[in-house]
């Protein structure tokens, strides 16, 4: 094989890996911080496992309605790599894709196992914070 030949293969390999790494890195830099839960405003985390789709598209869903919301309500990620993401879903009964709202004390007020559509998500946030 000429070196032009090698050169390409290797540039669409690193191209092909660069891309997979990428589709796999949280969308919309959604805090991990989990203590925030109950201390004054209301929080709602989406649990997130890499393994799966559901939860990156759910987030991509909670990214459209965020800008809505973003003043009265918190939004969080509850990462299934990480013991307290883990934690988190176990306590909470919930898996990849689910979304949890907690009101400004921290009592859970409602949930959604991976939520379809903005709507439910909406109907779900205006418990909490109505427009």
């Amino acid at each position: 094989m000429p070196g032009w030949g090698k050169a390409l293969i290797t540039i669409a390999v690193l191209v092909a890996a660069a891309t997979l790494i990428w589709s796999q890195l949280p969308r919309g830099a959604f805090p991990t911080d989990l203590d925030r839960i109950g201390q004054g405003q209301p929080v709602v985390v989406v649990v997130r496992d890499i393994a799966y789709v559901t939860g990156a598209e759910v987030m991509d869903r909670l990214n459209q309605v965020r800008p809505d919301y973003a003043d009265r309500i918190e939004f969080m990620a509850a990462h299934h790599g990480r013991p307290e993401g883990q934690a988190f879903a176990r306590d909470h009964g919930v898996r990849d894709g689910a979304v949890v709202l907690f009101d400004a004390q921290g009592h859970r007020i409602g949930a959604l196992e991976a939520p379809e559509t903005e709507a439910e998500i909406r109907e779900l946030l205006d418990r909490a914070a109505p427009r």
